[in-house]
């Protein structure tokens, strides 16, 4: 990589970067990732679309690893649970990101997704508490769950953390603070799996320039939002304020790809 490559790129995408910044912060201050907002800021750069799907989910297995290691240190993590919900997603995720798919498919597919992803936030209200007892966990539902999320989640670029984290509240499946850490891991596993398949396909395709950037912005963000408490950005604000503004994006994403 060429150091003035990467101040060029810094300089003529500082508005990507700091919006970066910003949605580390706040997504990892609540478990998530943030792959979702990551693909509608890069939507709308111009970049290329084969691009846009890896820098995406490096971004989340930068921001969520962090997540991991402090929910395994906290005892949060219930790996039995989180078995059968990462047991399909893995192999479906990587076969996601190894499909090839044109242009106007991806981003039909990202639109789709972003809306759906938005309504999914704007609507799930419910929370466990501590003292609630929990759903019992149904393997093969788990499994299905998961492999459905993790299959969408590799053909378009995201770790599926924003969709599986509201099932699992609506279904009474854990607490909020084990419920982001299955997210974290499942956001990270999936991240990491859709990663190797589009490394696999032959139109792989990166700059690193900005990817080596954009990566160090969101570690940097992720580290400042693991130290944020959450009672500074609530799951249920940074729920209804990304809601509005994914789908926005979605709008005007599939406006310009369907007609």
């Amino acid at each position: 990589m060429n150091i003035q490559i990467i101040f060029e790129s810094i300089f003529n995408n500082w508005h990507v970067i700091v919006l970066f910044l910003i949605v580390a912060i706040l997504y990892s201050s609540v478990g998530f990732g943030g792959g979702s907002s990551y693909l509608a800021i890069l939507a709308l750069t111009g970049i290329i679309f084969t691009q846009i799907r890896a820098t995406a989910l490096l971004c989340n297995i930068m921001v969520v690893s962090s997540n991991v290691i402090l929910y395994h240190q906290q005892k949060q993590i219930d790996w039995k649970k989180i078995g059968p919900l990462v047991f399909l997603s893995v192999p479906l995720s990587f076969l996601g990101g190894y499909l090839k798919i044109n242009q106007q498919l991806f981003f039909i597919l990202l639109g789709v997704t972003l809306l759906f992803a938005a309504i999914t936030m704007w609507l799930s209200k419910r929370f466990v508490t501590e003292n609630d007892k929990t759903s019992s966990t149904n393997p093969f539902k788990n499994a299905t769950y998961g492999g459905i999320i993790g299959f969408i989640s590799g053909m378009v670029g995201i770790g599926g953390g924003i969709f599986l984290a509201p099932i699992l509240h609506l279904s009474n499946w854990d607490t909020p603070k084990k419920i982001a850490a299955t997210a974290s891991v499942f956001i990270l596993v999936n991240s990491t799996s859709g990663i190797l398949g589009q490394y696999l396909n032959p139109n792989f395709n990166i700059d690193w320039n900005l990817t080596s950037v954009l990566l160090g912005t969101v570690f940097i963000g992720g580290q400042i939002g693991n130290r944020i408490s959450a009672t500074l950005f609530t799951p249920i604000l940074l729920k209804k304020i990304t809601a509005v503004l994914i789908a926005v994006v979605s709008f005007r994403i599939l406006i310009k790809y369907l007609y």
